[in-house]
């Protein structure tokens, strides 16, 4: 089994001020993006090297109301509040090539399988029913993308390379635990402290870290 990290999350109460933070933060304007009408969500990507991107999101204002909830728990309130501080970390998505394997294997509940299209491609993810991850987004979501050049490929680069992603957990042994379970222990870095979740990227003035 393949694992790797595919794209990390970073949730915005609406897109427009999640661009002009990050260009504060990474020194970058993202404007490339699409819409997921599953989940009647939007988004802005970029590169983050090694065949992996960057991705803003945020509930779509234009979107009518999705049949389910929606992913990376952008219907929770306690989120929607943190939201309307700044941008916050929320998820980080690991791409498999034996999706239905490691789902079937987990002693953790990755939630459903879903299939998602847009233009020629298609994806699966785990998905909750209910819009939340375990351990708070500790755990990643598992992506398996269709045949196919990594949609990364056609993303802009604007000089911003993922570093690390790290957590943080009151029981670190137990979490580490059950990353090795899931084959991604060292995909990540972990460390003991509140339930935390931040991402650290090199950009052109040094390393930046967002949580």
């Amino acid at each position: 089994m393949k694992n790797k990290i595919d794209h990390v999350a970073i949730g915005t109460d609406t897109l427009e001020n999640g661009v002009v933070a990050m260009q504060a933060n990474l020194g970058v304007t993202l404007s490339q993006g699409s819409k997921h009408d599953l989940m009647s969500t939007h988004n802005k990507v970029m590169q983050a090297g090694n065949e992996s991107f960057f991705e803003l999101i945020a509930q779509d204002p234009e979107a009518p109301a999705p049949n389910r909830a929606r992913w990376f728990t952008l219907d929770d309130p306690n989120t929607l509040k943190r939201l309307a501080e700044r941008p916050r970390a929320l998820c980080w998505v690991v791409n498999t090539d034996d999706l239905d394997t490691l789902v079937t294997a987990s002693a953790i509940d990755l939630g459903e399988i879903v299939t998602f299209t847009r233009g020629d491609r298609s994806w699966r993810l785990t998905v909750p029913a209910d819009g939340h991850l375990p351990e708070a987004g500790l755990i990643p979501a598992f992506i398996e993308w269709s045949p196919g050049p990594h949609p990364s490929t056609g993303q802009q680069d604007l000089g911003i390379t993922l570093s690390s992603v790290n957590l943080s957990h009151p029981e670190p042994e137990k979490l580490q635990e059950q990353l090795k379970q899931l084959h991604v222990d060292n995909l990540a870095t972990v460390t003991k402290g509140e339930i935390g979740l931040s991402f650290t990227f090199n950009t052109s003035t040094g390393p930046v870290t967002l949580d």
